[in-house]
């Protein structure tokens, strides 16, 4: 649900919470961060829920081109891509947002950059940190919800596939390895949650997961 901004009270002094949803495909990121959106949104938090890539007039425009399963793209060309719209959609939307005090819940950030063209296409890990930094202007989020599932569960649940998700098993094993390495180097950012649970039992985890966050302070950045 790119776009969608409900209204309502802005915190005084602090930036928003910066939330992302990471996972394979089929995980459940899109319907979990919608429910999470909805649920702030009901308590009169300002939200706002963006995806990547997209969000932004030009980010929907890579994005059209880099999931197009007739689009032949090279690995470095694939992650420059995502770099350009990530790069855009902060400077647009994510920062703005978080400056005015309102919680940003993206639907996949910059560790999806990490985990399908560092981790999955075998790329240049190092590199591609430094890039996402460069990109982000140094914004990284202050809660990742990665949904763990296992490869073949995720893809079996995506009925038309984009290019992404026609990647063999093994590649989408490759991203689920690189997923929960970089959890384990980050625990206190990440919430790494079984994607098999029940949607309902899993959304009550994630929102009293975020609630805590947003009690605590954070400081403009």
């Amino acid at each position: 649900m790119s776009g969608w901004s409900p209204h309502g009270q802005k915190p005084g002094s602090s930036r928003g919470l910066f939330v992302t949803f990471e996972g394979i495909e089929g995980s459940g990121k899109t319907t979990q961060s919608k429910l999470l959106a909805e649920a702030l949104a009901a308590r009169n938090m300002p939200v706002v829920l963006i995806r990547e890539p997209g969000a932004t007039p030009m980010g929907e425009t890579v994005r059209a081109l880099l999931l197009d399963p007739k689009v032949a793209i090279c690995p470095k060309a694939e992650t420059l891509l995502f770099l350009a719209a990530r790069a855009q959609n902060v400077a647009e939307r994510i920062r703005p947002a978080l400056e005015e005090g309102t919680t940003v819940i993206c639907d996949r950030f910059a560790d999806s950059t990490l985990a399908y063209q560092g981790y999955a296409r075998c790329g240049d890990i190092s590199t591609i940190r430094v890039l996402n930094d460069y990109s982000t202007g140094g914004l990284w989020p202050d809660l990742t919800i990665l949904l763990d599932l296992d490869p073949g569960t995720g893809l079996s649940r995506q009925q038309n596939r984009n290019r992404m998700e026609d990647e063999p098993l093994s590649f989408h094993e490759r991203v689920r390895f690189g997923y929960l390495h970089e959890a384990r180097s980050e625990p206190e950012r990440f919430a790494v949650l079984d994607a098999g649970e029940k949607a309902e039992e899993l959304h009550r985890r994630i929102l009293g997961l975020v609630l805590a966050r947003l009690a605590e302070p954070r400081a403009r950045s």
